[in-house]
């Protein structure tokens, strides 16, 4: 089993998408760093030598992935929070932070909905 960036990849997947498993790597990274390591792409993960494993290793190096990514993502989310901008705002409240409509949906940020009381109709 191959293990870059403490993340163990997927033995049974091809190599191009086996190494999306790291936070950071999506598809077109992945066949980038699978072409610049000269690395077939559908190679699987368990087929792979050490030297094609370390060509990889080498590779991702040049990228900001896993820990080092994580934490620069949170810190421009806190930088924002703290000088109280449109999204800091959002991302305090908890609410959906790129426009999206709250009226109707946006359950993933708002949580569970709310039971709100009905009034009473007053009978004709």
């Amino acid at each position: 089993m191959a293990r870059i960036k403490n993340i163990e990849l997927p033995n049974e997947k091809h190599t191009c998408i086996g190494l999306t498993a790291i936070y950071g790597i999506g598809r077109n990274l992945a066949n980038q760093i699978c072409d610049d390591a000269k690395v077939e792409r559908t190679k699987k993960i368990k087929d792979l030598t050490e030297d094609e494993i370390s060509a990889l290793r080498k590779e991702i190096e040049k990228y900001d992935v896993e820990g080092d990514l994580r934490r620069d993502v949170q810190m421009s989310i806190k930088n924002k929070m703290e000088i109280n901008c449109y999204q800091g705002i959002r991302h305090k409240k908890g609410l959906p932070v790129r426009g999206q409509r709250t009226s109707r949906n946006a359950r993933t940020r708002k949580g569970k909905g709310k039971v709100v009381a009905n009034k009473k109709k007053v009978g004709k």
